[in-house]
């Protein structure tokens, strides 16, 4: 017969209303949780579950001296064109361009977050300059840790730039934590209608030249405004090499509606 008067009683550290369970074994408080989950609200706490104010496609293409990076300069409210002159790419460093699609407010969100970073490097002075790979490694530990506390940034978000040894890095980070590199990477319809026009124009045994890689954003960017109804033809580019890393523009897509006289059925 089993002596149970040490078995500890079945509800002790029960939880009490609202409460999570502390498991019976140890009398141990529950580890405090984040904030973002335990702040209260009048009808309890409520976490967004969409983004509200959003940018479409960025672009990124990588040449044989460094990328380029672009994406139009419209933050759309749902389906209304709001902010019509809103930067989405931003240089990180003399090294690093971004480049955000998605919710706006996340995108602002992640960028103070990853300026408060480049000022901590700065005041350790220890000469080590962060480095475009590193960038996007980081982004996906930020990005998993949001996701994984069931809070994320709803944000997509293109990486580049050069090393220290000028070799150019282009990456994509979505808001899951998720990552790959190539010689192009897009966000948003850029995946469905970029991608395609810019991978069966390169060559096979060399990398893009910086006007072969200029001409594609031209015509990519032209692409997506007709065929994205959240653009604007107007848009801007950043440009990282091993000797220059800025924005330029913006520019304005070369549009032509005059074959929609020919268009029926609508």
């Amino acid at each position: 017969m089993m002596n149970n008067s040490c078995a500890q009683p079945m509800w002790l550290n029960g939880p009490s209303p609202g409460q999570f369970y502390n498991f019976m074994g140890g009398n141990n408080a529950p580890a405090q949780l984040p904030r973002e989950l335990t702040t209260a609200g009048p009808y309890g706490t409520k976490h967004s579950t969409a983004a509200i104010t959003t940018g479409s496609s960025v672009l990124g293409i990588r040449f044989d001296k460094g990328v380029l990076v672009a994406a139009d300069t419209l933050v759309s409210y749902g389906s209304l064109a709001r902010y019509q002159n809103i930067e989405r790419v931003f240089q990180i460093n003399n090294k690093i361009l971004l480049g955000g699609g998605g919710d706006f407010a996340d995108i602002q969100s992640i960028k103070r977050s990853i300026d408060q970073k480049m000022i901590e490097d700065q005041c350790c002075n220890d000469g080590v300059v962060m480095k475009p790979a590193e960038l996007s490694s980081w982004l996906t530990r930020v990005l998993y840790n949001r996701r994984c506390r069931m809070n994320p940034l709803y944000i997509d978000v293109v990486v580049g730039g050069v090393d220290e040894a000028g070799k150019p890095f282009l990456g994509n980070v979505d808001l899951r934590g998720r990552a790959y590199d190539d010689y192009v990477v897009a966000t948003g319809f850029g995946r469905h209608l970029a991608l395609p026009l810019v991978r069966e124009r390169k060559p096979k045994d060399r990398e893009f030249t910086f006007e072969e890689a200029t001409k594609l954003i031209r015509e990519s960017m032209k692409v997506l405004y007709y065929r994205d109804t959240r653009s604007l033809p107007q848009y801007t580019v950043g440009i990282c090499t091993a000797n220059d890393c800025s924005i330029k523009g913006p520019f304005k897509v070369e549009e032509n509606w005059t074959f929609a006289e020919g268009v029926t059925g609508y």
